[in-house]
């Protein structure tokens, strides 16, 4: 189904986000650099220097960003843009660790240290020479629960079960909680294979806060980038996709532009609402609309609602941040920075991601993530 429904919902579903979730941003900061700079937020023109781009992460992004890059390269071909997808986690150390310029991940950076360790803001502001790094969301991605059993044509899930199959309590297609779901479906009694991301994903984050949330204490494990259910890993979005394209009666999860690329069932989500609901621009935009901020000033983080029972809204959704110093770089990667994102955040940069199976950001939702970016020095 097409992205394009999603500049269709208005005000109602997803315009609402911006204003909510920005609300805390205070006033927008001035532009600086140049003119051309600060016009690519309307018009896509873009202040074009000379250098290399390096970044790393999320492969949720990945079809997004790349076709971005082309269209940038367009207008700058003497800017080369490197992004390395290969995991939201891969790509926060290495941005961490200074090896790239800015990272991308489908989730906001950590406040919080993980087993008594550093939190992520505070490493982040390290290698910023002690400026704070900015979160600001770029792509919309909702995340499918792709599935490829031979005669199913539909297929409905809730929090509930779908917690149980991915923890690997419902271990067959005919379960009695599936099939309530599914009355008159031909469910198989064959087991169910489940595949996950093998590698630190924010998708993989972002579906066990769903199954947190939703599951209805099913899902044992806390949400994380590193999988604790059962199935068998997969590196990356394209290989958990490969895997079910390539295995009947198979189940997995991964963003919509890769369920849709390799032809896979996606399930309905029964969010509690009373009518199951299909996954659609207008859906997600639904459920985006519930997004609170949890970002100050110009990081523009988001808190998402999983367990959102608003009729039609789809509720498994990500967004991917770019990660980024809002001071500390060499003078040369912030204007390579400013230049490539201002062009994404852009009018024209986020408009070739509706034919790709990705949401583009509500208008004020752009406006805010484009001066966050002017403020970056």
């Amino acid at each position: 189904m097409s992205v394009n429904r999603l500049l269709r919902v208005g005000t109602v579903a997803v315009a609402s986000l911006g204003v909510l979730a920005l609300s805390a941003c205070g006033s927008d900061p001035e532009p600086s650099g140049s003119s051309s700079a600060s016009s690519s937020s309307s018009e896509g023109s873009t202040d074009c220097p000379q250098g290399t781009l390096n970044a790393e992460g999320s492969t949720a992004q990945k079809n997004a960003i790349e076709e971005v890059i082309s269209k940038y390269n367009e207008k700058c071909a003497d800017v080369t843009v490197n992004y390395n997808p290969t995991g939201s986690g891969a790509g926060i150390k290495q941005f961490i660790a200074s090896q790239v310029d800015f990272a991308g991940s489908d989730s906001a950076l950590k406040s919080v240290g993980k087993d008594g360790g550093e939190p992520e803001t505070v490493q982040a502001q390290k290698r910023c020479a002690g400026n704070a790094a900015l979160n600001l969301p770029m792509v919309i991605g909702p995340i499918t629960i792709a599935y490829n059993v031979d005669g199913l044509d539909k297929l409905v899930l809730d929090g509930p079960t779908a917690a149980k199959i991915f923890q690997g309590t419902i271990k067959t297609w005919n379960d009695p909680a599936i099939a309530k779901l599914n009355s008159g479906a031909k469910l198989p009694s064959a087991p169910i294979s489940v595949f996950f991301r093998s590698d630190e994903s924010g998708t993989t984050e972002n579906f066990t806060k769903y199954l947190a949330a939703a599951g209805g204490g099913a899902w044992t494990g806390e949400p994380a980038k590193k999988w604790t259910g059962t199935g068998a890993g997969k590196e990356k979005s394209a290989g958990v996709a490969e895997g079910v394209k390539s295995t009947k009666n198979s189940i997995t999860y991964v963003e919509w532009s890769y369920a849709v690329d390799n032809k896979l069932g996606i399930a309905q989500i029964d969010n509690g609402s009373g009518t199951p609901v299909e996954l659609s621009a207008e859906s997600a935009g639904k459920a985006l609309a519930a997004a609170k901020p949890a970002g100050t000033g110009s990081d523009l983080a988001l808190k998402l609602d999983y367990a959102t029972n608003d009729a039609g809204a789809y509720p498994i959704i990500l967004v991917t941040y770019e990660v980024v110093c809002s001071k500390g770089l060499a003078a040369e990667k912030t204007a390579l920075v400013k230049s490539f994102l201002s062009y994404f955040a852009s009018k024209d940069g986020q408009s070739v991601l509706t034919d790709l199976n990705y949401a583009p950001l509500p208008e004020d939702t752009r406006t805010k993530v484009d001066a966050a970016i002017q403020s970056i020095s």
